[in-house]
């Protein structure tokens, strides 16, 4: 415990100061989040660019403090971890190449099938629940990766949901394990230094796909082994603030004939700010579900809770997620704007081919 306490402070500060560097260069290289696939719901200051590639910061720190034990033989990873650390780098790379040089969904796809394929191999699960956790890995990576375009919003969900996994980890005596999401708890909190209002700098594909992946793969290798319903219950839990953003996107899209792949400002965080809520009120309104949901996942975890108790509080985000569909997300005329500038964006060859692979 003391070497992730100490491995977890350096995550936080090699986070921070490397954001700030990346920050300076992106906006050297002219590497922004303007015009990438979703707006930030944060203040008037994103009016300007702002840049994409924090999640560089936060998966070297991460990968870097969780190294260490094996490196100075302080913490031992093993072997699942350490298939997980290296499945992660190969996400977070794909991530990168997006932000730099956005890719098509099927070669995004590919790789985190591949990668979600090489955890679920590497955690024993059988042919049916392996296929299973590599779909549920996949969605809640892509899940994570929506979720960041609201100033301190990805960042705070994924801490708290991070820090949970980790007592999960801890209480079973799985201290590889603990260290990895200790670690990514810490880095994404120096990462928040950057990120909370107003926003200086977005995590991009690289630092949201990757903590997506790490979170959900880690929370199928604590469950494996578990009760179907005691996992069902627990990984829902644990995710229900992203599930229900990505939810909440693809009715909305579905019904407004707008699609996925060009983004939008309808997410949870834009539509709590229509209801009035400032940029710091929406990540912490956020956060606070994200705790209470994290905790319910644990009492899951540890069989004090049964598997039914996340119904009612997934049917409450059902309900709001349905009332939220009738809050307006674009101004008169900015509907019809915002179409004309898909079937513009749609003509040009990278989005083509893009929406092309989409379609298959």
């Amino acid at each position: 415990m003391p070497y992730t306490l100490a491995a977890a402070a350096a995550a936080l500060l090699l986070t921070a100061v490397l954001t700030g560097l990346l920050r300076a260069l992106a906006l050297r290289w002219g590497h922004t989040c303007a015009g990438l696939l979703d707006r930030p719901a944060g203040h008037k200051a994103h009016t300007r660019p702002i840049p994409h590639l924090g999640g560089v910061a936060v998966v070297v720190g991460t990968l870097g403090a969780a190294s260490s034990g094996p490196w100075t033989g302080q913490a031992l990873l093993g072997r699942e971890v350490g298939t997980l650390l290296v499945a992660g780098a190969a996400v977070a790379v794909l991530g990168l190449v997006d932000d730099l040089r956005q890719l098509g969904p099927r070669a995004r796809l590919v790789v985190e099938t591949g990668a979600a394929g090489t955890v679920a191999y590497g955690s024993g699960l059988g042919l049916v629940t392996g296929a299973l956790a590599v779909l549920w890995i996949v969605f809640i990576t892509n899940a994570f990766n929506l979720l960041d375009n609201s100033d301190g919003a990805m960042g705070t969900v994924a801490a708290l949901t991070a820090l949970g996994l980790a007592i999960c980890a801890i209480t079973e005596g799985r201290t590889g394990l603990a260290l990895l999401l200790c670690v990514l708890a810490a880095a994404l909190t120096g990462f928040l230094l950057h990120n909370w209002h107003p926003a200086r700098i977005f995590l991009g594909d690289c630092g949201s796909l990757f903590t997506g992946f790490v979170l959900s793969s880690a929370a199928v290798l604590l469950h494996a082994g578990h009760t179907p319903a005691r996992t069902t219950g627990a990984l829902l839990a644990f995710t229900l603030v992203v599930t229900a953003d990505t939810a909440l996107v693809l009715v909305s899209r579905h019904r407004r004939g707008r699609p996925l792949l060009l983004g939008g400002t309808d997410h949870i965080a834009h539509r709590l700010r229509r209801l009035g809520l400032t940029a710091p009120g929406t990540a912490v309104v956020l956060g606070v579900i994200a705790f209470v949901e994290t905790l319910i996942g644990l009492l899951i975890h540890h069989a004090w809770l049964p598997p039914s108790a996340v119904l009612p509080v997934a049917g409450a985000a059902v309900l709001a997620c349905v009332s939220m569909l009738r809050v307006p997300v674009y101004g008169p005329g900015q509907l019809g704007r915002l179409r004309r500038r898909d079937r513009r964006t749609a003509n040009s060859p990278r989005a083509a081919r893009a929406i092309d692979a989409a379609r298959g």
